[in-house]
């Protein structure tokens, strides 16, 4: 058998010890909230499936069945009284359904909460975003009005470059004076 290393290994975080002897390893003295809260949401979800009812279903029938079928020596639950002994085990089981339901839901609500945040967050970092987009495509809309204004078109060149000559020309006459 292999002997257990005493230098820390990296499969156990620093500073976790258990037990007396000081060797790193999970904490067991105390059950993990998150344990407990997936152990509640799993019971919650298979309560509201169909099989835990029909399996409760058939529990109840079988009680039921076996309590007033088989002979008074073997019942454990008399009918007479109501079937007593199945009616407590129903309630304890409803007693300890309804909180860990709730406490489900209630994880369910943090997670829900903590989604909205995010998604408000992410809807503030969008709205951002897209102002920040908008100016710019106001500035560049500005900048290329800015470049049209003072570009010359070839017409435009060509009827001042006629204009220019057509002064030139009427200068170089003498008899226009």
């Amino acid at each position: 058998m292999a002997r257990a290393s005493k230098t820390p290994s990296l499969e156990a975080p620093r500073g976790r010890r258990s037990g007396v002897s000081g060797v790193l390893g999970p904490r067991t003295s105390q059950p993990s909230r998150d344990r407990f809260g997936r152990f509640t949401e799993w019971i919650a979800r298979a309560m509201g499936t169909p099989g835990f009812l029909v399996a409760l279903s058939l529990f109840c029938a079988a009680w039921l069945a076996w309590n007033t079928l088989m002979p008074v020596e073997l019942r454990f639950d008399s009918a007479a009284n109501g079937f007593t002994a199945l009616t407590l085990m129903l309630s304890l089981q409803a007693s300890y359904a309804a909180p860990l339901i709730l406490l489900a839901q209630n994880r369910q609500d943090d997670r829900d909460r903590v989604q909205i945040e995010q998604d408000r967050q992410r809807a503030e970092r969008n709205l951002a975003d897209t102002e920040y987009l908008a100016r710019e495509v106001v500035a560049l809309r500005m900048a290329i009005s800015d470049l049209t204004d003072g570009l010359v078109t070839k017409e435009t060149l060509r009827a001042e470059l006629r204009t220019a000559l057509d002064r030139l020309e009427s200068d170089e006459r003498p008899d226009s004076r």
